[in-house]
């Protein structure tokens, strides 16, 4: 199943989310993950009570929608996962990055005190 196809069958078909009451696909982005895991569950409920045992197995639009809302579902959460992963590893770079800096700042500090006057004097500008 190729997502492109997913949003654009969704886009085609003003597929509805529930979620205190009907929302849209770009609804789904303004909700927690929490709000969207509501959301999964519901339409996960909404699968299993579908599913039924067949010879056939044909799917019928309805199934089809349904994958498709929870693979968009699905998509979304992960999406807003590796971002907020993506913003914590930034947070904790530019921290441990500044401590460098702060060293390296007091290391030069310390090799300036270190210099005989003769040494500082050839060091002005």
């Amino acid at each position: 199943m190729e997502l492109k196809n997913v949003f654009e069958r969704a886009a085609m078909n003003k597929y509805r989310f529930p979620y205190k009451g009907q929302i849209s696909v770009e609804d789904l982005w303004d909700l927690s993950l929490p709000g969207l895991d509501s959301v999964f569950k519901q339409l996960n409920k909404l699968k299993k009570a579908n599913e039924e045992e067949s010879l056939l197995e044909v799917k019928s639009a309805e199934d089809v929608e349904v994958e498709d809302k929870i693979a968009i579902v699905k998509f979304i959460v992960k999406y807003k996962q590796d971002a907020a992963l993506a913003r914590l590893t930034e947070k904790e770079n530019k921290e441990y990055n500044q401590k460098i800096m702060a060293i390296i700042e007091k290391k030069q500090d310390q090799a300036l005190e270190n210099m005989s006057v003769e040494e500082l004097q050839k060091h002005l500008r």
